[in-house]
């Protein structure tokens, strides 16, 4: 079971940027999709971004498609978040999380494995 570990929320005004990180430890499998699930009060539950580790392949969801950008650094076993353009939309607890699928299909594998969490608040 791989376990994470998320940082880098804080507070900012609208049109601010954020970087959040997720360092993996455990075992790290060639089918790992690592991504980021946003949850807020009277809000449903997220899936903001996800990426494959093997190869790369990247999920976003519609509404930070063009804001937001997910990497990775595999020497590190660490997944970044970068957030741009923040609006009060934005603001939420950002939870890393972690499933194995045998495909690069990000955007819908179960996530099983989740980080403490990391808040977001984006002030106007």
């Amino acid at each position: 079971q791989v376990q994470l570990v998320e940082s880098g929320g804080g507070s900012v005004q609208a049109g601010g940027s954020l970087r959040l990180s997720c360092v993996a430890s455990g075992y790290i499998g060639d089918s790992l999709c690592i991504g980021w699930i946003r949850r807020a009060p009277g809000k449903e539950r997220d899936r903001v971004a996800a990426i494959y580790q093997w190869d790369g392949r990247t999920y976003y969801a519609d509404s930070v498609t063009g804001r937001f950008t997910i990497s990775q650094d595999n020497a590190k076993s660490t997944v970044y978040l970068q957030m741009n353009n923040l609006t009060p939309e934005d603001t939420a607890m950002y939870y890393c999380a972690a499933g194995y699928s045998p495909r690069p299909d990000c955007g819908n594998t179960p996530f099983t494995a989740w980080g403490q969490g990391t808040q977001v608040t984006v002030s106007s």
